[in-house]
């Protein structure tokens, strides 16, 4: 329980508003207490529910998708560990990738690869995280829905502000991000 401030102690210093510049650096990323509080989560593992299932009905702009193939497709992730943040998805909505088809396997392998090349050509990390969360308890936030991820990484990125602050800055807003890759993205056949 924290006690009152004695009377003459001014919190804030007369003449002063709060959020006026003071010589610290603040963060404000309220757009992720949508991500911490779990409103934006589906309520059940079904396709009406699952946000993956309904980007591909959007503009790409709006579904913050990258780039479009057969059977799977490229997202910006909306609540990124680092810029450039991408996922590999199927189209389908399939949760386990031993249920993928052939063709889903190829598809998704390929994208990812082809999402690795189009980061080194926009923002030149020096190297990647790669993972699926197959299932809840392996830290799949949307385990019904399977998606590969692609974290560009660069020196020093991690630093005392994931750790301590809880907090990740991100230079780059996501739609700016998602139309440099899409911009950079091959088109079909171009040799890569």
């Amino acid at each position: 329980m924290n006690p009152d401030p004695p009377d003459d102690v001014e919190i804030v210093p007369e003449g002063e508003l709060p959020g006026v510049p003071d010589g610290f650096q603040r963060l404000w990323t309220p757009h992720r207490m949508v991500y911490l509080n779990g409103e934006e989560r589906p309520r059940d593992g079904s396709e009406e529910q699952c946000p993956f299932c309904r980007a591909p009905t959007l503009s790409d702009e709006k579904g913050l998708i990258v780039h479009r193939g057969d059977v799977a497709f490229v997202v910006m992730n909306l609540f990124p560990y680092n810029p450039g943040h991408l996922m590999v998805l199927p189209y389908r909505h399939v949760a386990d990738y031993t249920d993928l088809t052939d063709e889903e396997v190829r598809e998704v392998a390929d994208l990812t690869r082809t999402a690795m090349r189009v980061l080194r050509q926009v923002s030149a990390p020096h190297g990647f995280n790669l993972g699926m969360n197959q299932g809840a308890v392996a830290g799949a936030g949307i385990a019904a829905h399977l998606h590969q991820h692609v974290v560009p990484r660069w020196g020093g990125d991690a630093n005392f502000l994931p750790i301590i602050a809880r907090t990740k800055a991100l230079p780059q807003l996501l739609d700016d991000a998602r139309g440099l890759l899409a911009g950079a993205w091959p088109a079909p056949g171009t040799p890569q």
